[in-house]
């Protein structure tokens, strides 16, 4: 890329090409005004270098960030597998080296930057004006910056036009190609981002969640960005022509129609994402999102196909390369959800069974074998619910279905085994929409289970280890309790097979009710069976609104303790810090104000300058 050659030609006067003269002077009888009509059509004032020179700009920062991430994420690879090699054969007091930080600067960055909400406490707490209006939750000051960043670059870029030029329409062509340029650039990250089989979710470590929210406010600069590109154009064509000239031109000319029509849905796409909207309405903006994005991508690719440039905008291969990335992806569910859910055996099937305090327990029995590792997701759908809606959640438990083969010789008494099919499980709690559907269609029939043809998309995420960490803190709210316990059994097996560093892990879990204790209790049990168990792991059950306090300790025992009441998390978590050993991690799955207590917590520690890493898994949407 030549940076010095392309900001010599920026640096030019903005005159219609040569090309371009000569047409219009051609035609010069039929121009009503020759100092404004050249600049609502084509590339006429339209500063092409430079628009190539910012497109540039803004992959490289984009491109640098993702490969100082990649850097920093390699780094903490090879950093935790020396810790897991050094620490998984020495017992939990011998952690002292990995229990303190390394670096001096490491706390603070904890505690400022990475997981710093954006003020005070609240991050993932969502914000209700009222209990119908929702109006989302914060982003975390590490977001933040990397958000500022972007949008005060694409304003930047947008703003180095040529503001010595004494024709203003000339000013509006210019700020019409770059705001155009800079729409489709945006895209391209916009479309990946998005996506649930994004492959920078794995490379990066990043969770989708982070990419979910990138991709809402990429969203909104790109639909800014198309709307001062066609509001520059309309500028130009109503001084020009007046009203019944920009009437013509959006309804008769192809070139135009089709950017109104995709400028338009992009405007409706964005009032649909609004949080409020989309908190009330969840389901029939899938629907539309999906349905707007299609009308957007064709409307933009005969956009510019049907310019008067030769050979179409010069931005065409990117709407190109942007559709073919969307089908890709979707290309890839289909594929997943094929391969997942069919085989010689069947189709996927799910027993439902409803719980106490408004959940269903749902296991599904897939016609295959499914790898599944601590932490994933899988989202699911339901042929007798919603068929055409997936939602994400958490896998609670699996189990391998195995085909024995006979032992080859006396050594080898198990024989080999062969995984043939799996079955997951899941918790879901009745919330409103899907949820809700679910479970009044399981509390329908008087039968204690119903059966349902169903389909399962994943697993997705699990790409955070807690291998390395001698010292492990799992809390959970609610049906929360899925994501920990993947982890939970995990963690046990690794013990007692000698290839975990993990010496102590703390299970907290905050319920309601002390019926909702029943969600879990088939895989409680199975870990509570576990060996090894007793030596590693302690669980802290809180119920908030017990019935009685008899019933509550009268449950209790020697290494499953129950509470009535809410857990005070910062001195629980002090705690935990006083008894450490080695690196210690500590994650959450739950409601938002739970979320934000324990990364509040979690902040507070890092003055001790113990090695305390925090992991929130969160489906915010």
């Amino acid at each position: 890329m030549d940076f010095a050659r392309r900001l010599l030609a920026a640096s030019q006067a903005n005159t219609p090409s040569r090309i371009l003269r000569i047409r219009n002077e051609a035609h010069a009888v039929a121009i009503p005004n020759p100092t404004i009509a050249p600049f609502n059509t084509g590339l006429n004032g339209v500063n092409q270098p430079m628009n190539y020179l910012v497109t540039d700009l803004l992959w490289w920062s984009l491109g640098i960030l993702a490969l100082v991430i990649l850097s920093i994420r390699i780094i903490e690879l090879a950093w935790a597998r020396l810790r897991l090699v050094s620490a998984m054969s020495v017992s939990g007091d011998k952690q002292g080296f990995w229990k303190v930080t390394q670096w001096s600067w490491m706390p603070s960055i904890k505690k400022n930057i990475l997981y710093a909400p954006l003020w005070n406490k609240r991050h993932n707490r969502e914000i209700r004006l009222s209990s119908a209006i929702n109006v989302g939750t914060l982003p975390s000051r590490f977001h933040t910056l990397i958000l500022a960043g972007y949008l005060a670059s694409n304003l930047g870029y947008m703003l180095i036009l040529n503001w010595a030029t004494k024709n203003k329409y000339e000013l509006c062509a210019e700020l019409r190609g770059r705001s155009g340029t800079l729409a489709l650039v945006s895209m391209v990250p916009l479309i990946i981002f998005a996506g649930r089989n994004n492959p920078l979710i794995g490379l990066l470590q990043v969770s989708f969640d982070t990419y979910n929210l990138l991709h809402r406010w990429m969203g909104r600069v790109v639909v800014l960005e198309t709307v001062i590109h066609f509001g520059a154009w309309a500028y130009v064509q109503l001084a020009d022509g007046g009203w019944a000239s920009v009437r013509q031109k959006v309804v008769h000319d192809v070139f135009v129609t089709s950017g109104t029509i995709g400028t338009l849905a992009m405007v409706i796409l964005l009032i649909l994402s609004l949080s409020p909207v989309r908190h009330a309405f969840y389901e029939t903006f899938l629907s539309s999102h999906i349905l707007l994005a299609v009308i957007i991508f064709v409307g933009t690719l005969v956009h510019c196909v049907s310019a008067t440039v030769p050979g179409g905008l010069p931005q065409l291969p990117w709407i190109i390369a942007i559709f073919i990335l969307w089908m890709l992806e979707r290309t890839a569910r289909m594929f997943r959800l094929a391969y997942c859910n069919w085989s010689s055996r069947g189709f996927t099937e799910a027993v439902i069974e409803p719980m106490p305090c408004e959940a269903c327990r749902i296991t599904m029995h897939l016609p295959r074998f499914v790898d599944v590792k601590p932490g994933q997701h899988a989202y699911l759908r339901f042929a007798g619910i919603s068929p055409f809606e997936s939602h994400p959640f958490s896998i609670a438990w699996h189990e391998h279905q195995y085909k024995d083969v006979l032992p080859i010789n006396e050594k080898d008494k198990n024989g080999l085994r062969t995984p043939e099919t799996t079955t997951v499980s899941f918790i879901i709690s009745a919330q409103t929409g899907f949820t809700r559907k679910l479970y009044e269609t399981a509390t329908s029939t008087e039968s204690q289970t119903i059966k349902m043809r169903a389909a399962f998309e994943g697993p997705y995420a699990g790409h955070h280890s807690l291998d390395s960490y001698g010292h492990c803190v799992l809390i959970a709210g609610a049906s929360g309790i899925t994501h920990q316990l993947s982890y939970l059994r995990h963690l046990i097996d690794g013990f007692n097979n000698g290839i975990v560093a993990t010496r102590r892990v703390t299970l907290v879990w905050i319920v309601r009710d002390y019926d909702a204790l029943e969600w879990a209790r088939p895989w409680m049990d199975k870990i509570l069976r576990m060996p090894g168990r007793r030596e590693l792991v302690r669980i802290k059950v809180f119920v908030t609104r017990p019935r009685s306090v008899q019933q509550i300790m009268s449950s209790s025992s020697t290494t499953v303790h129950i509470f009535p009441g809410r857990p005070n998390i910062p001195m629980l978590l002090g705690k935990e810090v006083q008894e450490q050993m080695g690196a210690m991690c500590v994650t959450v799955c739950g409601p938002g104000g739970l979320a934000d207590d324990v990364r509040d917590s979690v902040r507070k520690v890092q003055d001790q300058r113990h090695v305390v890493d925090f992991i929130e898994e969160a489906f915010t949407w």
